[in-house]
């Protein structure tokens, strides 16, 4: 689980104030949860980054035993080969080096240009295989760095993105700082009726969301058992949960396997088009995608939102919150 900073508000039922010289509690509330929901997409595009490097760690440990594979093929080659026979591989002919080596005495370089040519019949398969492994060493030893730089770009991509949304995280807690301490409790009994509400209503639609049978069944039935559990970055159960780490969960729970990301999981499954849900389809949001929850029907679905929030059913439409809805997948 990724270790950032938690702050645990949040607010609904956001109305714009009037302009004034001062920002309204309302405004506050507003810019909280804008900053809430930023927050969440970063820590999301973190989990994508840590799902990627984890695929690219292993890629680059097997092309490494690869390489070291081939490394003492061509160093067996080499050894078997022997120095004239690798001279003539570098050098692309024998003679050169012969001459060399002859130079002091022509008469016995044509005496024993004969038994050299046996030589060279007898290395040139092995020179062939020499020349061959060198290439397929060259080859993935070039393939080791270019992963390598993948690696390192992705990792500065996932510090990135956690940095981010930490950043906003600390934003809200500066702007619950400069309230008065009336207003803060006051906040935070709203966020306490809220999240009662909230959960209230989910689980009476969780009362009529059966149904539902196979896969897509089983994974709304184990979504919909974790409403009331609170969001944290990175998390994916049993006790808290962000929103890729829900869908993961509950399909896990129905023998689908699913990465623990929003982006990466929108490549698995089978694509729906969006006027065709059907309940126990995953929804994607944004562009990239930064966040995903369970369809339910009637324009609902279960997810885990963002920091401050709980599990819960809510609706959607073309837009949630700041994101549009791009995609679906079935299982």
């Amino acid at each position: 689980m990724m270790r950032v900073c938690l702050a645990f508000v949040t607010f609904v039922g956001i109305s714009v104030a009037p302009a004034s010289a001062a920002p309204s509690l309302r405004d506050v509330q507003r810019q909280i949860v804008q900053l809430q929901e930023q927050a969440a997409a970063s820590a999301e595009g973190a989990q994508a980054a840590k799902v990627q490097l984890d695929q690219l760690t292993r890629t680059l440990t097997g092309i490494r035993q690869q390489a070291a594979v081939q490394g003492k093929t061509v160093t067996q080659l080499r050894r078997s080969l022997g120095a004239i026979a690798i001279t003539q591989y570098q050098s692309g002919g024998l003679s050169q080096s012969l001459e060399l080596l002859f130079s002091s005495d022509p008469t016995l370089y044509l005496s024993a240009a004969g038994s050299l040519d046996a030589i060279t019949r007898r290395k040139s398969l092995q020179l062939h295989q020499y020349a061959a492994a060198r290439q397929r060493l060259d080859a993935t030893t070039m393939t080791v760095n270019d992963k390598l730089s993948l690696v390192r770009a992705t990792q500065a991509r996932l510090a990135a993105q956690t940095a981010l949304a930490n950043s906003k995280l600390k934003q809200v807690e500066t702007l619950l700082a400069k309230l008065k301490k009336a207003d803060r409790i006051r906040l935070a009994k709203l966020n306490d009726q809220a999240n009662a509400q909230d959960q209230k209503s989910s689980l009476a639609f969780a009362k009529t969301a059966g149904g539902v049978s196979g896969r897509a069944g089983i994974a709304i039935r184990f979504a919909l058992k974790q409403i009331g559990d609170r969001y944290v970055f990175g998390a994916a159960g049993m006790i808290y949960w962000d929103c890729s780490g829900l869908t993961m969960r509950a399909y896990q729970a129905a023998g689908v396997s699913l990465p623990h990301s929003a982006a990466a999981q929108s490549n698995y499954g089978r694509r729906v088009p969006l006027n065709q849900l059907r309940p126990g389809d995953i929804v994607f949001f944004g562009s990239p995608i930064v966040h995903n929850g369970i369809y339910l029907g009637g324009g609902k679905m279960v997810d885990a939102p963002h920091t401050g929030a709980r599990v819960r059913v809510e609706s959607f439409g073309a837009w949630f919150g700041w994101e549009r809805l791009v995609a679906a997948r079935r299982f």
